[in-house]
């Protein structure tokens, strides 16, 4: 079992909804969301992860792109 099907709630400040996924916290904070949590992973509701996927879009589709070597 994972942190998300144990229930956890998510980690950004002031939520406290279940958390949905569970992801780096570098790559969370370098989004620009403010955690309580200071371990390897964070988790996040689905509002919050819907947030952190905006924030990040370009960011992930150059490293996508980056192994797409057709």
């Amino acid at each position: 079992m994972g942190i998300v099907s144990k229930g956890s709630k998510c980690n950004v400040d002031g939520c406290d909804n279940n958390a949905v996924r569970s992801l780096n916290t570098k790559k969370v904070e370098d989004a620009g969301l403010r955690l309580n949590s200071t371990g390897k992973k964070s988790v996040l509701c689905k509002q919050h992860y819907k947030e952190w996927k905006k924030e990040t879009k370009d960011d992930r589709e150059l490293e996508r792109a980056r192994y797409d070597r057709t």
